[in-house]
Order: structure tokens, then sequence, then C-alpha cells
């Protein structure tokens, strides 16, 4: 994939960058289509200059911001999860009239590099978790580039949708204890981002009441990656560590792996290992035990996503606002039957 502005190793992004200004006023600079202070004229030459850029015909249409695009970029577009919170998105988009360009980063090379070129041939863009480097987040700010960030931690200066962590986790583990359960396992790789926060609510809780919380096993937020880290915990291997009571899963094709391990070594689920999971995709509540879970609104973060870049595109607010989606706990047969609901 080419940059859309292409000079002596420079795109016009990097000369917006270094102006300080946006890609529409260094468009505007070069080409005399509209008013652009005398100063600023003079920031953008001279970033021009220093970088040895030559914009290219299609490179100014693009920066005019004609192409009524939305770019938005995924770490994986495999999965109910990911399909859910890009059908909100689109749905919104194509409402608004506006087509969107995906990015899928699962197994790119040089994402950075896609990702700075996707800036050039939209009009705003939409960040998925840790997708995209915290560097490059920064630069597409500074370029002043309409930007959303989905499912990730709150950054200054950037719009931000990302559904409740921390409380809900809280609430499952305290649920948990409340079975009695006291040894546990945690299964989903922590990624700076929601996992994150699902585990810090994991941790206090067990901290709270005097249990050392164990260490995420890494492993992929698929059935696949469950299955693996489901054989890995509950293996049982003479002399290792004590098999967990409950295994506490990032989402639910985690969850859903790992019970699958568990009845291939002959284990009960829940009788003798209790699982959960998070999203509560429908395969959730079709497995069997039906799965203990988080539920959040997989449609509905896309969709605001999508009407918040709207908002900045059009210019309707221009101060950054972080939206945070209400999760709920939805208890299930998968954490077996729990002492205060059988009086």
């Amino acid at each position: 994939m080419s940059n859309s502005y292409e000079g002596q190793g420079a795109t016009i992004y990097e000369v917006a960058q270094r102006a300080g200004v946006s890609i529409a006023t260094v468009s505007r600079a070069l080409r005399n289509t509209g008013p652009v202070a005398a100063g600023t004229r003079e920031k953008v030459l001279r970033a021009v200059e220093e970088l040895g850029f030559t914009p290219s015909r299609l490179g100014v249409s693009l920066a005019q911001g004609r192409h009524a695009a939305n770019g938005i970029v995924f770490p994986d577009l495999s999965g109910p999860y990911f399909a859910e919170v890009l059908l909100g998105y689109e749905e919104v988009a194509s409402e608004l009239g506006r087509s969107v360009l995906i990015l899928s980063t699962r197994g790119r090379a040089a994402v950075q590099d896609l990702v700075r070129d996707l800036v050039g041939r939209v009009d705003g863009m939409v960040i998925f978790g840790r997708t995209v480097e915290d560097a490059v987040v920064d630069e597409i700010i500074r370029s002043r580039t309409p930007l959303v960030l989905l499912a990730r931690d709150p950054v200054e200066r950037a719009d931000a949708v990302c559904s409740e962590n921390t409380a809900s986790a809280e609430a499952l583990t305290t649920h948990l204890l409340g079975h009695g359960y006291s040894t546990f396992a945690l299964a989903g790789d922590d990624d700076r981002g929601d996992v994150t926060q699902r585990w810090t609510g994991v941790r206090r809780v067990l901290s709270g009441h005097g249990i050392r919380p164990p260490e995420p096993l890494p492993c992929e937020l698929t059935v696949e990656g469950g299955y693996a880290a489901g054989r890995t915990l509950l293996g049982g291997k003479p002399g290792g560590a004590r098999r967990p009571e409950a295994v506490i899963c990032a989402d639910d094709q985690v969850a859903l792996g790992v019970i699958l391990a568990a009845e291939e070594l002959g284990l009960d689920v829940p009788g003798d290992v209790a699982v959960t999971g998070w999203d509560d995709i429908m395969a959730a509540r079709h497995a069997r035990p039906a799965l203990t879970t988080v539920r959040q609104p997989m449609r509905l973060l896309g969709a605001r996503a999508a009407r918040a870049l709207d908002e900045l595109i059009k210019g309707a607010r221009t101060v950054p606002n972080s939206e945070i989606l209400p999760t709920q706990l939805i208890v299930r047969s998968s954490c077996g039957p729990h002492p205060l609901e059988e009086k």
C-alpha cells in the first residue's frame, strides 16, 4: 500500500505535523484554495522545504475531504465480538452517508505505516484497542485528524468509547467467592486495554479477601486459544500446581475453549471447575453448560464510535468526549449453584 501523498520520503501528514496544522490547511496553503493566515502559510512552506515534500494531485484531492470515508483499524475481523462491533459501526456510518475503509492488523507487517497511509485517505479514524502504537496515535492527534479510540484507555485530546470493565469484573469475582471458591486461574492476554481493566477488578477483589491473584495465562482470544489455555491450566500434572476451582476468562470464546478442554480431560463443568467469560455472545447462552459472563453492548460500541466520529468531522463539537457504556453480570450454570440461591 503506497502513501497517498508522495515526496522524497515525506507525506502531507508529516508536513501537517511539523507545521502544527491540519492536512486540509496544508492543502489550502499549497493550492491557494482558501484563506490561510500569512504566518501559517509561512510555517507550511517552511515544513515543505525542510521535508522535501512534493504533493501529488491525488493527495491534494484527498486532503480536501471529498472522499466521505471513515477509517477503522481492527486487530482482527474474525469472531463474533469484532463482527458485532463492526456491524454497529458500519450501520451508522452508512446511515450518515459515509463509506468505511477497514484495516485489519492481524498478520500484517509495517502496521504503523499502513495506519499512516489510511489517515491520508479518510476524513476521520477509529482505532480499536491497542492496534496502533501510542506514538502514532499522538501523531494522528497532532495532525488534527478526527479520531475516536474504541475499547482503549482514554488518551488526552482524543475521543474514547468503551464498555465498563472494572466494576463488572469485581461483581463477577465477588459472585464466584460467594460460591466458596478460593483458587482461581485467569485466561487471556493482559492487553493494556479493556482486558487489563477486567484483570484489575478481579485482582482488587481477590486481594481484598486475602487471596493472592494469579497471573493471567496468555492466550489468543479465540476458542482455540482458550482450549490450549484450558489444557495447561486443568491438565493436573503429578506434583504440579493445584487445579483451580474457577477459571475466569478474558472473553466468551476463551471460556468456550476452556470448557472443551475440561470435557476432553474428563472434568465436569461446573462440578470440577467453574468457568466464566465476557461479552455474552450468542454461543454463551446456548452452550452446555450455559456460560456465566458479563454482557457488553457490542453493536452499540461500534454505533457510538461512528456517531462520535461524525460529530468531530462535521465540527459539531471540538472538545474530546469519553463515553463509557454499562455492562451487566449474567449468571448462568457454568459457575455452579450458588449457596444463597439454594436456600
